[in-house]
């Protein structure tokens, strides 16, 4: 009953990647490498975990990778000259900056350098730009995109549905509530201020929790038709991983639910493979 109820990242990851890696084949027999560039500012487990996982698919994939690892002392400048290089370098066809940028390091300023054709985790306001008007060849945030995929996967229909976002921050919560908005889907966003959270779930078809507070949304916040899609990447008091939402709680009254680990971010990876294959083809004509 429980794995009925799970919607498991790996399926959607693995359709991605199986794609991605006949795109591959294909660019090599024309001469063309896929070359993902990673830039990183000092030392952090999430984005070296990420990164690992990032080198894992590419390799899996016949991806090429370049890491460049700044020390965290490094001045805005330095960064600069860093992303430019990789701008001007023909040989790369993605980057994927992680954030958030050291407080020294102006994330306003760093965000016009990159070049769109080649940012693929939607960093340039131009990608946002063409995220909110629906341009197909947007580079949406890999997490963002990651849950389309997983609905678009399991089948969930948004056209008319009404979708609960808790979360605003601009890697997720607000370009995913532009997604869900250009598939018809009727959204609402939640934060900190709003009222009634309780209320606008457990109304919604799907919620999708985005916060980053870990098991805060138990079975008061859904209802026995709910779709949850959980984003939350946490720790609980004993270190193990979890979400924004307490499986254990919710489980026996929910309709799917993506469990954590092994949900959202198991297909994040494969989002930003599939984006550097497009930015590649792009580059090339192809």
């Amino acid at each position: 009953m429980l794995d009925n109820k799970l919607l498991k990242g790996k399926a959607v990851a693995d359709h991605i990647t199986e794609n991605a890696i006949e795109d591959v084949k294909k660019l090599k027999s024309m001469g063309i490498i896929p070359t993902l560039a990673m830039v990183k500012v000092g030392h952090k487990f999430d984005d070296e975990a990420y990164e690992r996982a990032a080198k894992k698919r590419c390799d899996r994939c016949g991806i090429e990778t370049k890491s460049i690892e700044l020390d965290e002392n490094c001045t805005q400048e330095e960064y600069i000259e860093a992303i430019q290089k990789l701008n001007d370098d023909i040989e790369v066809h993605g980057i994927l900056c992680f954030r958030p940028l050291p407080k020294h390091i102006d994330e306003e300023v760093i965000e016009k350098v990159i070049k769109v054709e080649k940012d693929l985790d939607c960093f340039s306001p131009m990608n946002m730009a063409k995220v909110m008007f629906g341009d197909e060849m947007a580079y949406p945030p890999c997490t963002a995109m990651g849950v389309i995929e997983i609905l678009n996967f399991y089948k969930i229909n948004l056209s008319g549905k009404k979708v609960a976002v808790l979360g605003r921050s601009l890697v997720v919560g607000k370009p995913l509530s532009i997604l869900l908005i250009n598939r018809d889907a009727t959204v609402t966003v939640c934060h900190s201020k709003t009222e009634n959270i309780k209320e606008i779930t457990k109304n919604s078809d799907i919620v999708v929790s985005c916060m980053g507070r870990a098991k805060m949304i138990n079975k008061d916040y859904i209802n026995e038709n709910s779709i949850v899609i959980d984003v939350g990447i946490n720790f609980d008091d004993e270190g193990n991983m979890c979400g924004d939402v307490d499986l254990d709680s919710v489980i026996d009254k929910v309709s799917a639910i993506t469990p954590v680990p092994g949900g959202v971010g198991a297909v994040t990876t494969s989002i930003l493979i599939s984006h550097l294959v497009r930015a590649c083809k792009k580059i090339n004509n192809i």
